[in-house]
């Protein structure tokens, strides 16, 4: 069985023909485009003025991204979090600037769809039927994401009417987006926060730059006195901070596919070279080091799908009385992401020169798969926000019924009122360990628990001092550690559902178990790290996975070996 997505064999898990036709008239667009225009519009960077007319033409943004009620009747519209993260995979499987306009769509329509404005609402659900794109105005040069100290400002003139200021930068989509989500600050005394629509036809609004030199368009823009009114006014006050925030949940969950989908695409290209060039008389894949190689990206592969399939189950149960999600969204950013890095680096270590030429998919990912590990928060930002969740997951733990898999086609409407951002240290979690204990039969997850237990304590009995609490040198890896536990919890529920091969299960605690040990071993080498820590950080370092090598045979010729050749995007 092929876990990894096969455009040509493609399985979606969307079980209405509405969803299934979006996946397969954007996999039959692609593949009539072919890969040698792909990667050469990559390297002119053309703006993908096909793409956006294709997915209009086809209204696909408007059925993945109108809620049902604005829908007018069409049964295929709804806000589907499970739907659009298997819609992003496809599209970053064929290159990431085509994701990343869904995405910037995404973050664009949060604000929209969070507000009471509903006038807002049926315009942007009017917008999308015609094939308009969005964007999420946030950013600002000087202060980047530090929405704190935003410069924008909205200046009553009187009569109900505004006149907007301000410059915005790194803003996706800015060159074509029909409502413009911008943030900023009233200024009549209140210096309350705001949203309100822009519209880069406006003359009022000035397209200053494309800020990176790629096919995307990262928009620069400033407003020179924009005439706001009344019905461009999304929100106010701590309901504007609240949809900024909230909606960069949203956004950040759509992250990971992203990932998933590079190293997948070049996963396929890598494997399919090695096994087909002879060295030294003899199949590359043959040589030890370079079957490791597959093997362990392929491994750390399944387990990025298997994370993100869970996480996604949580997202759309989430309740007030449940934001689990709260953990599960910012450690599938960070460490998703960070995966694909790892997959990526595996790989070119084996196809070496084959990696720089310009007509393989592969490079273009080399050139973007460091990026979405620093959207919408950085890897240090989102490890240090995972943190505040580690004494309710430990020590804390709370009764939940069991979370089914959720894949009914439905919108998710919880995720536009989440409610207030904040209160991140009350959200408590079930139980880790009998999903664990569930497979300590597997010698490898049996070795992970152990050193779960060591990390447990460490917390419990030598945990950071504020001075090292306040230390990102020191808080940065405990995190990272912690973050290893819970996405080891995700994989293995996903796995029970799945009835996952017990094969694969091992193998990828190989990795897990290896992972846990690089980051305890930063905290052991650290100058203000006590003796007592250091302690229990070796405790973890020196438990070593086991090794099966008639269990390894067995993944790879039944599962990773199979995959030269079997896919390859049309000329």
């Amino acid at each position: 069985m092929n876990y990894l997505l096969q455009p040509k064999k493609y399985r979606s898990l969307m079980t209405d023909a509405g969803s299934r036709a979006i996946m397969d008239k954007t996999i039959a667009f692609f593949e009539a485009i072919g890969k040698t225009k792909l990667t050469d519009d990559f390297h002119k960077k053309v703006w993908y003025k096909n793409f956006v007319d294709f997915i209009g033409r086809e209204q696909i943004f408007a059925k993945l991204l109108t809620p049902g009620a604005y829908a007018g009747g069409d049964p295929d519209c709804r806000w589907d979090t499970a739907r659009n993260n298997e819609y992003s995979e496809l599209l970053a499987f064929y290159g990431s600037g085509y994701w990343y306009c869904f995405q910037v769509s995404i973050l664009g329509l949060g604000p929209i769809w969070m507000s009471s404005n509903e006038g807002a609402k049926r315009k942007a659900a009017e917008l999308l039927k015609k094939g308009a794109i969005f964007a999420f105005g946030l950013s600002e040069r000087t202060h980047g994401a530090d929405i704190y100290a935003t410069e924008t400002t909205l200046t009553p003139k009187g009569d109900g009417a505004w006149a907007a200021n301000g410059e915005k930068y790194y803003i996706g989509n800015g060159n074509e987006a029909r409502m413009v989500s911008t943030f900023g600050k009233v200024k009549d005394g209140t210096d309350d926060y705001v949203f309100f629509v822009t519209n880069y036809l406006n003359k009022a609004y000035e397209l200053k730059k494309n800020v990176i030199s790629h096919q995307q368009y990262v928009s620069n823009f400033a407003l020179h006195d924009y005439p706001i009114t009344e019905e461009d006014i999304l929100s106010r006050g701590s309901h504007a901070w609240d949809c900024s925030l909230n909606t960069v949940n949203i956004g950040k969950f759509n992250i990971a596919p992203c990932s998933i989908a590079m190293a997948e695409h070049s996963f396929y290209e890598a494997i399919t070279h090695a096994a087909n060039r002879i060295l030294y008389g003899k199949p590359v894949t043959d040589m030890p080091h370079v079957r490791g190689n597959f093997m362990e990206a392929w491994l750390r592969l399944i387990g990025m799908k298997l994370y993100q399939r869970r996480a996604t189950d949580y997202f759309r149960n989430a309740t007030p009385a449940d934001r689990r999600y709260m953990l599960y969204n910012p450690t599938s950013k960070m460490k998703v992401t960070l995966q694909s890095e790892e997959v990526m680096n595996l790989l070119w270590d084996v196809i070496a020169a084959k990696g720089f030429e310009k007509d393989t998919y592969f490079f273009t990912a080399t050139s973007e798969v460091r990026g979405p590990s620093k959207l919408e928060g950085t890897v240090h930002v989102n490890v240090q926000l995972i943190r505040k969740f580690m004494k309710n997951y430990f020590f804390n733990p709370k009764p939940y019924g069991k979370v089914k898999p959720e894949l009914s086609p439905r919108d998710d409407l919880f995720i536009f009122n989440q409610g207030p951002a904040r209160g991140l240290g009350t959200v408590q979690f079930h139980d880790y360990r009998p999903v664990f204990e569930s497979f300590a039969g597997l010698p490898n997850v049996g070795i992970f628990m152990k050193q779960i237990e060591h990390f447990k304590a460490l917390l419990e009995k030598a945990g950071p001092d504020k001075a090292q609490d306040a230390d990102p040198t020191f808080s940065l890896p405990l995190g990272e550690m912690f973050s290893v536990v819970v996405y080891g919890q995700l994989i293995l529920e996903q796995c029970e559902l799945d009835a996952m091969d017990n094969d694969i299960v091992n193998q990828l605690f190989r990795f897990m178990v290896h992972d846990f040990s690089r980051f305890s071993l930063q905290i052991y080498g650290m100058e203000n790290a006590r003796d007592e820590q250091r302690t229990y950080c070796k405790d973890i370092m020196l438990i070593k996975p086991k090794g099966d090598s008639a269990q390894y045979d067995r993944v790879w010729a039944k599962y990773v070996a199979p995959l030269s050749g079997e896919y390859a995007m049309n000329e």
